[in-house]
């Protein structure tokens, strides 16, 4: 077990990648705080792990509302112990044309992916200072790396989590904080499932044919999983990657190299 007896918490938890992240970190011995803005997903997750023979407790809170993240923070701390990796793994979607866009819908998208982020990472640092180590993994995108018509709300808000990554990373190197980023291709989760629709229409392409599109232009053929998600954050919290900070790791199967 790679992460035996590591505290971690996983936002947004209760679905798709977080949950994925969930089950992996609680399979390699970390005790997982599911944390969700719907207590009935969260609880979902830690039922599973449970079930597995993991140690998992479900929170809920509002990723992007400073109060309600720190006292998630102190509470996880007060029950399981000092927080020694911390993912911000929640985060919105939605692909609209851009005069379309409405300053809601922006503000949303930042308040949630890279507000959210901001503060996940506050309430991490702080804690994990006067103990001179920790792990943070912050969920960007390929789309943090490239821009894509249809999606500048999303693509704003992860080239944002990149820059907050590395700059993070060089302030709390010589504190032991290791920070960097994931940067997943297209993943079928339940996120996608709700854009489908508006990405086959971008596309000219038929709901079907969106999946065999996307794989077409991937090298390896394949969309990524949130399986190949989990084992690199494995690897990134654990101590195989003790020298590596402030990087933006690809997971697109080839379709993006910087």
């Amino acid at each position: 077990m790679k992460l035996k007896g590591k505290i971690a918490v996983v936002t947004g938890g209760g679905s798709g990648i977080g949950a994925e992240l969930c089950r992996r970190f609680a399979r390699e011995g970390a005790f997982v705080a599911v944390t969700d803005v719907r207590m009935e997903a969260a609880e979902k997750i830690v039922s599973e792990i449970k079930d597995l023979g993991g140690s998992a407790i479900a929170w809920v809170f509002d990723i992007s509302d400073r109060s309600t993240v720190e006292a998630a923070a102190d509470d996880i701390e007060k029950r399981l112990g000092a927080i020694d990796i911390w993912i911000n793994n929640a985060g919105i979607s939605k692909i609209v044309p851009f005069l379309e866009c409405s300053e809601d819908l922006w503000d949303r998208t930042i308040r949630i992916n890279l507000k959210g982020t901001f503060l996940g990472c506050q309430a991490a640092i702080k804690r994990m200072l006067p103990r001179k180590q920790g792990i943070i993994l912050n969920m960007s995108s390929q789309s943090g790396k490239m821009g894509n018509s249809r999606y500048e709300a999303y693509c704003a808000s992860k080239f944002g989590i990149i820059g907050l990554t590395q700059s993070l990373a060089v302030e709390f190197a010589r504190d032991g904080i290791r920070v960097n980023a994931l940067c997943p291709g297209v993943v079928f989760t339940p996120l996608w499932d709700e854009q489908l629709s508006d990405y086959a229409s971008k596309r000219n392409l038929k709901s079907e044919e969106v999946r065999p599109y996307l794989e077409s232009k991937i090298p390896m053929g394949r969309l990524c999983s949130p399986d190949d998600i989990a084992g690199t954050a494995v690897f990134l919290a654990g101590d195989d990657a003790g020298y590596i900070t402030g990087q933006s790791i690809n997971l697109a199967g080839g379709s993006i190299m910087d």
